[in-house]
């Protein structure tokens, strides 16, 4: 393999387009007045995809990363068969992100979430000290966790207690991951601020979300496998969305592919799924508001313990940012679907009949999504469509083996003191 080189990138401000330099970790232009995402500017404009050795790194030409950590997996992109003779779709490829090897499909932790993990990680300089620090409702931890463990790489995960069952391996851990929760009762947003709380201690600094073009452009490799498969940029882009962290970073992908030339102009109208009645996104694009509608705490914590997606259940999404998903849906004339645990159960059954491979709940709110655009004439037959399965292949994975499962270190009240979680996870990494 050759010797991989830093991936050369500049920083662009999305709200005043103010070009400058990435310090090493900038989430954001301190220069902008308005709140606003920052993208890549890549120095290649012409994608050059390597061999598939290199797992994730592949598309390492859009990826912000210093090194190459081991153990990575790339997106793998196939026509579909069954689903799309089901739907009557010629065009219809599906994205799998997860563990089906009867596609070359190998991510062990059966999540998109992967493709985040090793790009953040990889953007952090190789002797990095401090602690990391990733809030998650569930599969980020598993895949932050799973990269730092095999890299040695410091890690505090702070997940809601309801959630921690998502937090299974296949072997123990090494010691430098370590996991807080809030208690039973809280949910994702509990879980961020539990971790805002935890950064105020020394030698401790933020994943950062959306804000981090590592998570967003290690997203992007689901659309980047997608176009280089099928040679051309599609006209739908379906995917469930928590944050819709995933959906920006498509459109984003989008944009680099049309300035390469090799793909088309295309710009994919992005249909992205929330999960009934945790709703809140689809309700502010109903609305037509750039900013989310007021939604009552007990009431968001009561629909984000109903609906089966709880990676889907985040209060506080990258919505009304400049450069994030109302801009998005905008620039691509997309929409927001919504799909009960009914229907997204029924659409699991059907991916698996057909497709299969069995598939988490975020992929089958997608693809009930898929499924209903398509009975409402929303999507042309003939169109080439994406399907972004964020996860999959779990109970494939976990046949025949005794898993390991990560327990919290610590468990703390949903309003816990400030100097209490200071001084107990400074405590956990000494």
């Amino acid at each position: 393999m050759e010797k991989f080189v830093p991936t050369s990138y500049t920083l662009e401000c999305v709200a005043t387009g103010r070009e400058f330099e990435d310090e090493g970790w900038t989430l954001e232009d301190r220069a902008c007045k308005t709140p606003s995402l920052v993208r890549a500017r890549y120095a290649k404009k012409q994608l050059e995809v390597r061999p598939s050795e290199f797992g994730l790194y592949k598309f390492a030409d859009w990826l912000p990363v210093r090194r190459m950590l081991k153990g990575s997996s790339a997106p793998v992109t196939y026509c579909s068969k069954g689903l799309g003779r089901y739907l009557g779709l010629e065009n219809l490829w599906i994205t799998f992100n997860g563990y089906y090897p009867a596609v070359g499909a190998s991510m062990t932790t059966c999540s998109f979430k992967e493709t985040e993990a090793y790009s953040v990680c990889a953007r952090a300089a190789e002797h990095e000290d401090r602690v990391l620090v990733v809030a998650s409702a569930g599969n980020t931890a598993r895949a932050f966790a799973k990269v730092c463990s095999d890299n040695n790489i410091k890690l505090l995960l702070a997940v809601p207690h309801d959630n921690i069952a998502a937090l299974w391996f296949a072997e123990p851990l090494n010691p430098c991951v370590k996991l807080i929760s809030c208690e039973k009762g809280g949910d994702y947003f509990d879980a961020i601020h539990l971790s805002n709380l935890a950064l105020k201690a020394r030698g401790f600094y933020a994943e950062g979300g959306a804000k981090n073009i590592a998570r967003r452009d290690g997203m992007a490799t689901t659309v980047l496998s997608a176009v280089t498969t099928i040679g051309r940029i599609p006209d739908y882009y379906f995917q469930a969305v928590g944050s819709g962290t995933g959906a920006i970073a498509a459109w984003e992908a989008n944009m680099r592919l049309i300035e390469d030339g090799r793909f088309g102009s295309n710009i994919m109208k992005l249909m992205v799924s929330q999960n009934a009645p945790f709703v809140p996104m689809y309700d502010a694009w109903r609305a037509d508001s750039r900013q989310m509608l007021p939604y009552d705490d007990d009431k968001a914590r009561r629909d984000a313990e109903i609906i089966d997606a709880k990676v889907l259940s985040n209060r506080r999404p990258p919505y009304g940012v400049v450069g994030g998903l109302y801009d998005a849906l905008k620039a691509t004339d997309g929409d927001v679907f919504v799909a009960t645990n009914a229907q997204a159960r029924k659409a699991a059954r059907l991916f698996q009949e057909l497709e299969g491979a069995d598939i988490h709940p975020a992929a089958s709110v997608a693809t009930a999504s898929l499924i209903k655009a398509v009975a409402d004439g929303k999507v042309a037959k003939d169109a080439t469509v994406m399907l972004n399965i964020t996860g999959g292949g779990e109970q494939l994975f976990k046949e025949g083996k005794e898993l390991w499962y990560l327990k919290p270190s610590l468990v703390f009240p949903l309003d816990p003191s400030l100097d209490d979680v200071v001084a107990k996870v400074e405590e956990l990494f000494k």
